[in-house]
């Protein structure tokens, strides 16, 4: 049994050497991609939960708060937990909201057409960027009608879906924690009116 030669045969393996991945590394650069070694990330950094809030918002003005009073902010994280899809549901769409959501947005595409035919035209550019816009408009009411009909009444309603979580951690390097800890208790001793 013969095995193949390398080109280079004094290379040693690993991302450098014969393209194989190595353990404990990851990314496109090195390893079976080739490319540039990957920098080793190392072991991950412990974290802990420096506080938890009921909504992001909350969560956001605490990270704020700490980039403000000069906190390494690149050792915190935000984690929600306990994650739940909700799908508001917005209203009844009928063949005429579908068709007119389609003009909305052929319209949009006709003028970004309409435009970039204008600027390269020598005929009238505002009679070129509404005929684009018109006619976007046009097969957009259309193809929007057509799709609608086309569910047959499986789905006769429009929502707007977002995933939303019970807790909002936000969390720190073990390193890090005590400092966190600290103002952001600061942080609610002000909001609360404590001196």
């Amino acid at each position: 049994m013969t095995t193949p030669s390398t080109p280079a045969s004094n290379i040693p393996p690993g991302p450098a050497g014969s393209g194989a991945p190595v353990p404990g590394r990851s990314g496109l650069g090195g390893g079976v991609f080739g490319g540039a070694p990957v920098a080793d990330q190392g072991m991950p950094r412990p974290t802990v939960t420096v506080a938890s809030y009921p909504d992001y918002a909350s969560a956001q003005r605490a990270v704020d708060y700490l980039s403000d009073n000069q906190f390494p902010v690149e050792h915190t994280a935000i984690v929600g937990s306990n994650l739940r899809l909700v799908e508001n549901v917005l209203g009844r769409l009928t063949t005429a909201r579908a068709a007119l959501a389609g003009a909305a947005s052929g319209a949009w595409f006709g003028l970004f057409i309409g435009l970039l035919f204008g600027i390269f035209s020598d005929a009238n550019w505002f009679a070129v960027v509404f005929s684009a816009l018109a006619i976007g408009a046009f097969w957009g009411a259309l193809f929007g009608a057509i799709a609608h009909g086309m569910t047959r009444g499986q789905r006769d309603f429009t929502s707007r879906s977002s995933l939303q979580a019970t807790e909002y951690a936000v969390m720190a390097d073990a390193e890090h924690a005590d400092a966190a800890r600290q103002l952001l208790t600061r942080m609610n001793w002000r909001a609360s009116g404590a001196s």
